[in-house]
């Protein structure tokens, strides 16, 4: 009975942990967020009171794609990915006998990042085009 009562300290100094991990995770990134906004609101207003154009932050955004477009293309071509290296990892398992271990997650892995850099390209060739 007396370990059990030790244990108990025990479990209940680690629960304390996970609220202290999670006070500090929602903590940091609170102020990352605040820290980003408060300087770029700082840097705008320097710009204003030296009598500059604060036009030069939205020089990037004017010729882009819409995000929607672009998060579909490449989600679309990650799951076409992901099937096709299911079923090369299935055919190399049981036509050419590589190790099931061994065969799915290589032929998924490979065909996925090959979806992903077509999305890239895709993606690269459609901003131009514009």
């Amino acid at each position: 009975m007396r370990y059990t009562n030790q244990f108990n300290h025990l479990y209940i100094l680690l629960m304390g942990a996970e609220v202290i991990i999670f006070i500090a995770l929602f903590s940091v990134i609170f102020g990352i967020a605040y820290l980003h906004f408060s300087t770029r609101n700082q840097e705008r207003l320097a710009l204003i009171e030296k009598g500059l154009d604060a036009s030069i932050f939205l020089k990037g955004r004017e010729r882009t794609q819409p995000f929607w477009k672009v998060l579909i293309l490449n989600l679309a071509l990650l799951l076409m990915g992901i099937g096709a290296g299911v079923m090369l990892g299935g055919t190399l398992a049981q036509v050419a006998g590589v190790e099931w271990d061994i065969a799915m997650p290589g032929s998924i892995f490979l065909l996925a990042g090959t979806g992903l850099l077509t999305g890239f390209f895709i993606t690269r060739k459609m901003e131009r085009e514009d």
